[in-house]
């Protein structure tokens, strides 16, 4: 056994969820209905046809899980909020709904648990929706007058607001690939959404910055290290391209003001004829100085050329490394590699949060126990990475595990389990992972054991 790898004295150790991955109570106290109830009640648009109708049922058990969390020792709980809960239709304001966000924070306050919450986590009102959603220039307004709400409610209450999580997949998945709500696929359509959610972005920074709040507000990207498969020039002009795609998109005009480009044209150029929707001073609302940039990482890898992939032309290539139950490859480096990065050609000295980062296994309960030492050995091998990127003054302040409990991974429903806690989803019984255990004591002694 090495010496142990210490972390700053004031490091963050979290842990993550999102509103409709946990909650349930989808039609309790006059919610509304989110992309994600209607999208996934169409056949087969998700695994089995689930739904997150009761999901964890979180709604109702909040007091038990935050109990979870202080058993466990965490630091900073971040969570989402539900837009539906508080605009369930055009015009209505629901104040049950922000009444539940009340009693989790007060929750977390009386715990001495730092919260961070996101505003949008993929859960928009359908009825913003049925007017375009993110295509729709308009839902911005729709967007600030929810923020406001949260911020004139909870204001200082929260240390950090994330104003979006991963736009990439709101955008791209959403809108382009049609996988994730709305399902819709229409490139056109998914680089004005992405574009709208940064300006969102953008319009929030300055709200908040106006009523003076002396917390923080920063964003949250799902980046990944793309690199060339080959040294041949189509490998490299093929991770040119997806990294654009992956992470330029939205890192350029966040912290350059401007979009990337390819040899003078973007990924983008046949599928988009008209650049309109991108106002005069757009950029420079998308590029307000921001107080922390979040970054959530899974994966990343190898690319090569593909002339059949539409977009990018481009696919990752099969490694020999091991891989999560999503089929991902497990590369730490990649961790390492995404931070620095960012780091030197973005962010420089400004606070960087891993605001998710975990791995879906196939847990089951035995006699009582959850061993997953698959989940330790890849959380180990990434905090490592972290340590490594600290060790070099990178500007890291906290790391949030995804996710806190096993819960609806959206279009895979309930079949990939990412959880510290086991969840049975018949009975709701909580069940502790031995990553939850060996987590509780990396947090109690700010180390890790190094290998």
């Amino acid at each position: 056994m090495g010496q142990a790898l210490a972390f700053p004295e004031n490091f963050l150790w979290g842990t993550a969820t999102a509103s409709y991955q946990i909650e349930g109570g989808t039609w309790e106290d006059g919610r509304g209905e989110s992309i994600w109830d209607r999208f996934a009640r169409i056949p087969g648009n998700v695994h089995n046809a689930e739904t997150g109708d009761v999901a964890c049922n979180h709604y109702y058990k909040y007091n038990e899980d935050l109990d979870l969390l202080t058993s466990l020792g965490i630091k900073s709980y971040r969570f989402s909020i539900a837009w539906p809960r508080l605009f369930p239709e055009k015009g209505k304001f629901e104040s049950r709904g922000l009444d539940f966000y009340k009693r989790l924070i007060e929750g977390l306050e009386k715990r001495g648990i730092e919260p961070v919450a996101t505003i949008y986590h993929w859960d928009l009102p359908q009825w913003i929706q049925e007017q375009g959603g993110w295509t729709n220039r308009d839902t911005i307004q729709h967007y600030l007058e929810y923020a406001r709400v949260l911020f004139e409610t909870f204001g200082n209450r929260v240390a950090r607001w994330i104003t979006h999580n991963e736009p990439w997949c709101v955008s791209f998945l959403g809108y382009g690939h049609g996988i994730h709500a709305p399902g819709v696929k229409d490139w056109n359509a998914a680089v004005k959404a992405a574009h709208h959610l940064l300006l969102s972005h953008g319009e929030a920074v300055k709200m908040f910055r106006g009523l003076n709040l002396t917390t923080q507000i920063g964003i949250t990207l799902n980046l990944n290290d793309e690199y060339p498969a080959s040294n041949s020039e189509e490998d490299l002009r093929a991770a040119d391209r997806f990294d654009m795609y992956q992470n330029r998109w939205f890192l350029d005009p966040l912290f350059a003001g401007h979009y990337p480009h390819f040899q003078q044209n973007t990924v983008f150029d046949e599928f988009v004829s008209d650049w309109g929707f991108i106002q005069s001073s757009d950029l420079e609302t998308i590029s307000q100085p921001i107080d922390f940039l979040g970054i959530n990482n899974y994966t990343g890898g190898p690319v090569k050329a593909d002339k059949n992939t539409p977009i990018v032309q481009a696919v990752h290539s099969e490694t020999d490394r091991p891989k999560t139950d999503m089929g991902w490859d497990i590369y730490p480096e990649g961790l390492y590699r995404v931070l620095k990065r960012v780091q030197s050609d973005y962010t420089g000295a400004l606070p960087l949060y891993i605001t998710e980062n975990g791995a879906a296994f196939s847990d089951t309960v035995i006699k009582g126990r959850v061993p997953d030492d698959n989940r330790i050995n890849y959380l180990q091998r990434y905090f490592e990475a972290a340590h490594r990127f600290i060790q070099e003054g990178g500007p890291l302040r906290g790391y949030y595990v995804w996710s806190l409990m096993d819960n609806y991974e959206w279009a895979f429903g309930y079949s990939k389990r990412f959880g510290l806690v086991h969840v049975d989803y018949e009975t709701q019984e909580r069940t502790l992972k031995a990553s939850a255990y060996w987590y509780r004591n990396v947090i109690r002694c700010n180390a890790l054991d190094a290998n």
